[in-house]
């Protein structure tokens, strides 16, 4: 909805004021700037197609300023929106008031590039202070991107959003096919001589249930300071033979650190 989202925003300024607004593919970011306002609200999209978009909703007292703007906003978004075929409406997600975050390279002293293409993941990487390379057409450009860049930074963050859509789309065929396209491009990525190499995802999407779930995602390190276990695939049954167990997500950086050797000694 790139076009709308342009039209939207050249029809909302002299309004609802809004600071940035950032078109993408799927998705558009809009920065909102009103003071002592909070962030705490519940997202817009009901989740169900076909069903009106929900109000915005604070769930603090300090969020319901916020609350009220976000109102307004889509309420004029609805006016100038309504004759277009395609995106005639619109839902917020992910609604929260900006915070500073350390750096990557301030906790991590690791000089850093995102390489994801999906404009959540690209927002998250710039939160946490990594360069941000530009949008490319195809994962084949991202793990070329990364070949060029590979002398210049210590880590990479690399994005593939195919194997989500698929799932969502219940099409396990396409499902099986994106995540063979990926497995491609691993002998470049290896043929680099990374001293870690992590895949992974943020969640799993059964084709089945056409949607995000709770299922544990497989997990794969590779490194010359990896103990040897009995998993020989990246598969979730695989991954139940594999010697790092079931962990919290939150302690992934942590063991790629010290698997790359980053971590000083702890202890006499």
């Amino acid at each position: 909805m790139a076009l709308s989202a342009c039209q939207l925003e050249e029809g909302e300024r002299n309004r609802v004021e809004i600071d940035e607004s950032i078109p993408s593919k799927s998705d558009t970011s809009y920065t909102l700037e009103e003071k002592d306002a909070g962030g705490d609200l519940l997202d817009t999209d009901p989740q169900v197609t076909g069903v009106p978009a929900l109000p915005a909703k604070a769930v603090s007292p300090d969020s319901e300023k916020t609350a009220k703007v976000l109102n307004e906003f889509v309420r004029q978004a609805a006016q100038i929106l309504a004759d277009e075929a395609q995106a005639n409406m619109l839902t917020m997600r992910g609604i929260a008031k900006h915070k500073p975050y350390p750096s990557l390279e301030e906790r991590f002293k690791m000089k850093s590039l995102c390489l994801a293409n999906y404009p959540m993941y690209r927002g998250v990487s710039f939160l946490v202070g990594m360069d941000m390379y530009p949008v490319v057409a195809s994962f084949g450009d991202q793990v070329k991107a990364l070949k060029e860049n590979w002398d210049q930074y210590d880590f990479f963050f690399i994005h593939a959003k195919t194997t989500d859509k698929t799932g969502e789309d219940g099409n396990f065929a396409a499902k099986v096919a994106a995540i063979e396209e990926l497995d491609q491009y691993i002998p470049q990525i290896t043929a680099l001589n990374p001293d870690v190499l992590v895949i992974t995802g943020d969640h799993s999407t059964p084709s089945a249930m056409k949607s995000h779930s709770w299922h544990p995602v497989p997990v794969l390190l590779s490194s010359d300071l990896a103990r040897l276990d009995w998993a020989e695939r990246l598969t979730e049954l695989d991954c139940l033979k594999g010697a790092l167990g079931q962990i919290p997500a939150k302690d992934l950086m942590g063991l790629a650190l010290a698997h790359a050797g980053r971590l000083a000694k702890f202890g006499a």
